[in-house]
């Protein structure tokens, strides 16, 4: 017997094997893993695809596997025959694949075993404490903990207890310390299990009842629909009432969002719905932590799994809905290593198990639109908001005749009237930081990274310079370094410098800003969002993190900054991008009773495109937008692969892109188109220079054979100066 066995190495191909010593053909089923040596002194973990009876290799240079370290496929034969597609699809080396698929302790050899954690019990003296209600007025937080442990006799975990109250630790060391909590160990199923009163579906209308019905007369077969609602429209209310009959048939539903950010609000959201364990996974999870709620989504135990763009690979014992929510985001695009699309693996892995897939957004992908006009989606529609709820205002402000404010003056007066109705306000700006560029209007020097052809961006926070691409940060110049002038100035504006002139101009309001320097702790979202939901916040600033999915019922102005970037940009797919952060952050605007007003400023008050959307809406938009595509060849109407280089020295790149391309031509048909070799819109960061070459044909099947044919010959043509990569159907071009 020969093992075939992907080991997570840049090689296209397995690595062969002799089983290990006395072990039994029974014992060896594809998905287990088995340590295996490799190289002069090194062992690695391996995933078991296949058994052969011969080899390439010859039988006397074969090693035996070292030991099988599962008794059952830790992969499902579904899931590792998914990930064997995705290799080919995605021209990408099947054990980085795995690997990318694998929790990390999977990959390290650690057991596969649902284990009991940490977690913390109600004493005899906590009973008596709540009994006799002798806890002080102000302790909100302690009678919070105590009452959801009564709730719970058998113990909550500290994860569970974590998920609905914002830093928890100093609580429970106090009830500790008073002898009212005690250290316990709870079964896994109480990991993220609800702890809230159960909610009552609530009421739809026509439009959502009909989509609701619609997907539960065919939740027995493959049905993907494009769930095409507006801001507000209630697709979560939808997603829930859909889930709760997939639930009576004892299946599993596997749940995607494109942030980290919005896992507090949609996990709230479930858990106040379902009694039952939520599997959650996102990067803010420990280690152990992804590997307990994987586990409950492999078994069965969780009914429900929450996740962002890596959480599409967890195994289902009994997969019955896939729902991807705000299915148009980028950040469903993996932009290193194996470059995946989360979204279109959800497709492939309902066509798969043959159950519905929702692909939910109020602003859909051009792809999508497209894939339900060719009638591959079915294409249901909620065109109002829920409840009372109206649709906001728009006001375009031309800010030529304001060309140094950063707030218009019909913003600054529309706030002020907000505020004095007690009603919140949110002003969105794409830019973290104080300032994006230090120049010297003397000489013209501008402040640029070491690494990056960028310039550095001013944070006031920490009173430096960082650059927003590699990260490398340096002191604030004190003078020019060029003509040693000692005034330089700080142009441009992000979110702290917005945050500082409310501070001056709104001196009594609460303002809270909302970035990635922000929300860098754990709970950090979770602690901020409650503030926000308390009341307890005025104005909101923030970047593109705010314009996804958030309900905030108080906000009734939404003021967008500058919404020029999006317009005069490289990239095909900026129009798109642009119009869609638009409408998501316009969204966040009157969603309850009260009417919403949507305030954009802009250097280009009469662009046509800026123009549609806000006169005609999102749709008119995407097909002018489709329109546009379809004459330039672009997706998708055509099919893009993207094969990016960067080594240490500038010419070397495009010297590799430039010999791959003469031998492409070799290849090649009339049908692929190649362009290039260029160097990348940035052509050095973090110390590399790049280059890319683009390839595009109309028939994606032509595009990929010669990418096979093509591929193995990189690695000669590359040498060891050059790094290269693949990206198949790539939505950064730069």
């Amino acid at each position: 017997m020969i093992l075939q066995i992907a080991i997570p190495k840049p090689v296209y191909t397995h690595f062969d094997y002799l089983p290990p010593l006395g072990t039994e053909i029974s014992c060896l089923q594809p998905g287990i893993r088995l340590r295996v040596p490799f190289g002069k002194s090194q062992s690695k973990i391996g995933i078991l695809l296949a058994i052969a009876e011969n080899s390439t290799i010859a039988s006397h240079k074969l090693k035996s596997a070292e030991a099988v370290l599962d008794d059952v496929p830790i992969l499902p034969a579904d899931i590792l025959q998914l990930l064997q597609w995705a290799s080919r699809y995605y021209h990408h080396p099947i054990g980085e694949v795995i690997s990318t698929a694998l929790p990390t302790l999977l990959s390290q050899g650690h057991s596969a075993i649902i284990q009991t954690i940490l977690g913390w019990k109600l004493t005899t003296s906590g009973q008596e404490t709540l009994q006799l209600a002798s806890l002080a007025k102000t302790a909100h937080r302690q009678q919070a903990i105590l009452q959801l442990l009564q709730e719970h006799p058998n113990g909550l975990s500290q994860v569970t207890l974590s998920n609905s109250l914002s830093n928890i630790v100093p609580v429970l060391r106090t009830l500790e310390q008073k002898n009212w909590i005690t250290p316990h160990l709870v079964e896994p199923l109480h990991l993220i299990k609800a702890v809230q009163s159960i909610s009552l579906p609530l009421p739809l209308n026509a439009a959502q009842n009909q989509v609701v019905n619609r997907v539960c007369q065919h939740l027995d077969r493959f049905y993907p629909c494009l769930l095409d609602g507006v801001t507000g429209s209630g697709k979560t209310e939808v997603y829930l009432q859909i889930i709760q009959e997939v639930m009576k048939n004892n299946r599993q539903t596997l749940v995607l969002i494109p942030e980290i950010n919005l896992t507090p609000q949609m996990v709230n959201r479930f858990q106040q719905r379902f009694s039952v364990p939520l599997a959650i996974f996102h990067s803010k999870l420990t280690p152990y932590e992804r590997l307990q709620a994987w586990l409950l989504a492999k078994e069965g135990i969780a009914p429900i799994v929450i996740g962002t763009r890596s959480a599409v690979w967890t195994p289902l014992a009994r997969p019955g809905l896939f729902i991807v929510d705000e299915e148009h985001d980028p950040a469903y695009k993996q932009q290193d290593g194996f470059r995946y699309s989360a979204r279109d693996i959800a497709v492939v892995r309902a066509q798969r198990a043959q159950v519905p897939l929702l692909l939910g957004s109020a602003t859909p992908s051009l792809d999508s639109l497209y894939n339900a006009q060719q009638q591959r989606y079915q294409h249901l529609i909620l065109p109002e908001r829920a409840g009372t709820a109206v649709h906001p205002h728009f006001q375009v402000v031309d800010m030529r005749p304001q060309p140094r404010q950063s707030l218009s003056w019909q913003l600054v007066q529309a706030i002020s009237r907000r505020l004095a109705k007690q009603q919140q306000v949110l002003l969105f700006i794409n830019r973290r930081g104080y300032a994006p560029t230090l120049m010297c209007y003397h000489c013209g020097w501008v402040a640029y990274c070491q690494h990056c052809d960028a310039p550095l961006t001013y944070h006031q926070t920490h009173r430096n310079l960082c650059c927003h691409y590699c990260g490398a940060t340096r002191l604030r110049d004190t003078c020019c370094p060029d003509c040693h002038q000692e005034q330089l100035s700080l142009l441009g504006q992000g979110t702290e410098r917005i945050e500082e002139q409310l501070q001056q101009q709104f001196s009594s309001a609460r303002i809270l800003r909302i970035d990635s320097d922000s929300t860098r702790g754990k709970n950090a979202m979770h602690t901020l969002l409650e503030h926000i939901h308390g009341g307890e916040v005025d104005i909101l600033v923030g970047t593109q993190m705010l314009a996804k999915g958030h309900h905030f019922p108080k906000v009734t102005l939404v003021g967008i900054i500058n919404v020029d970037s999006g317009l005069y940009h490289a990239d095909f797919r900026a129009p798109e991008r642009m119009a869609q952060l638009l409408v998501q952050v316009a969204g966040r605007a009157g969603r309850v009773h009260e009417p919403g007003e949507v305030i954009i400023q802009t250097y280009h008050p009469d662009h046509p495109l800026l123009n549609c959307l806000i006169r005609e809406g999102y749709p008119a938009f995407a097909q002018a937008a489709l329109h546009e595509r379809q004459l330039a060849q672009f997706p998708p109407y055509t099919r893009l692969a993207l094969l990016r280089a960067e080594a240490n020295q500038v010419d070397l790149p495009l010297q590799f892109l430039q010999a791959a391309k003469e031998h492409a031509l070799q290849l090649t048909t009339p049908e692929i188109q190649l362009w290039g070799p260029v160097p990348a819109p940035m052509a050095r960061r973090a110390g590399w220079y790049r280059a890319q070459l683009l390839l595009q044909s109309a028939q994606r099947d032509v595009l990929h054979l010669l990418l096979s044919q093509w591929l193995p010959h990189f690695a000669k043509l590359a040498g060891r100066k050059v790094r290269w990569s693949l990206d198949i159907d790539p939505q950064e071009l730069l």
